[in-house]
């Protein structure tokens, strides 16, 4: 079972703890001093994705040389505020095979990422693949 919780600091910051024992702090508030829970939302999809798409490329020998995930979402203004679009622009370097590319972002986004799975059932995800040959 996996565990996490978070602890009120001061303002509206928190620290949240989960099962690995490492922190990180939250600003539930406009003075964006740290994360919000949605966005960190969004960076643990963008995270979920990559390591699928990394451990992917890997097992195909293919040659990356680098990968960042990006997401730009949309969500309405009046609660409960949950992420309708979302696009993942993933942007690769190295001479890889944009078969290979395509091949394991379409895996991720259909089987292996949890967190897409779960923000699909509120979110279209759309995305987008930028190549950069080194």
């Amino acid at each position: 079972m996996v565990e996490a919780r978070a602890r009120w600091t001061d303002q509206e910051r928190f620290l949240g703890i989960a099962t690995s024992g490492h922190a990180i702090v939250i600003d539930a508030a406009t003075e964006k001093t740290a994360n919000s829970p949605m966005e960190l939302v969004l960076i643990g999809l963008c995270a979920c994705t990559a390591s699928d798409v990394v451990s992917i490329l890997r097992k195909k020998r293919e040659p990356f040389t680098s990968l960042e995930v990006r997401a730009q979402a949309e969500r309405p203004p009046n609660p409960p505020s949950v992420y309708t679009e979302i696009k993942l622009i993933y942007r690769v370097g190295g001479k890889v095979s944009r078969k290979a590319v395509e091949d394991a972002v379409r895996l991720s986004k259909e089987k292996y990422c949890s967190v897409s799975a779960m923000l699909e059932k509120t979110a279209k995800i759309a995305v987008e693949i930028e190549y950069m040959d080194e």
